[in-house]
């Protein structure tokens, strides 16, 4: 019996060893393969810190992001366009006295001030001092105002001096809005200390303006109808 020849057509083991091996010119081909693949990634990251492929939201300029902030219970994204689309108030008598007055010089609010104004027949008189108020008041015989804004960044109309003023002035009856920075948390505070009713951020003074100016600018009789 010749247990070599059989051992050897039905093991296998001899052929296993040659596809197994590997010449001299498949290792050379292995090697600079990996070279390449070296050489490729320090070009692109020579600091050889590890980068992550770029996020669906970062390729979109962020709004992906600013979706997601929304979602997750965040400050949504500020829209670029804010529809307008409340109705005008009828048309007053151009001598009727103003409602509402500003104390505002940042020309972007003003402008827009009174652009909303136009738009809903609302008259938005822009003054400088607590007297300015008061002297056309008590010259024209009219009633106390129904609102006053402040920039409270206005350092000539020095709200943290005029907003208690003209809070007792006109006591409950007239409401005193302020508008601030978003960051500027101590400026809120002081000015709400000294009498200011509410105090709210630019951006959403800004969003809020239409409904402001239509509810403290419409007549007493379309107020009591609201």
């Amino acid at each position: 019996m010749n247990f070599g020849q059989k051992s050897s057509s039905g093991g296998g083991g001899k052929h296993r060893r040659r596809r197994g091996r590997r010449g001299p010119g498949a290792r050379q081909g292995q090697n600079k393969g990996q070279q390449q693949n070296r050489t490729h990634n320090q070009r692109n990251n020579p600091g050889g810190i590890f980068t992550s492929p770029m996020d669906h939201a970062y390729r979109n300029g962020g709004q992906g992001m600013q979706q997601s902030q929304g979602r997750r219970g965040g400050p949504p994204a500020p829209s670029a366009y804010q529809p307008f689309d409340l109705e005008p108030l009828p048309a007053q008598n151009q001598h009727a006295e103003p409602r509402i007055f500003a104390f505002i010089e940042d020309l972007f609010f003003l402008a827009k001030i009174q652009e909303t104004g136009r738009k809903l027949n609302v008259k938005v008189e822009f003054v400088k001092t607590d007297k300015d108020i008061v002297e056309r008041l008590n010259h024209n015989g009219t009633e106390k105002p129904s609102l006053i804004i402040f920039d409270l960044n206005n350092v000539a109309a020095k709200p943290l001096q005029t907003i208690p003023k003209l809070k007792k002035e006109f006591k409950k009856g007239t409401t005193i809005i302020g508008f601030v920075s978003h960051v500027q948390g101590d400026l809120k505070l002081k000015a709400m200390e000294v009498g200011c009713d509410v105090v709210i951020p630019r951006s959403a003074f800004s969003q809020n303006l239409p409904q402001l100016l239509r509810r403290h600018g419409a007549p007493d009789e379309l107020d009591d109808v609201q």
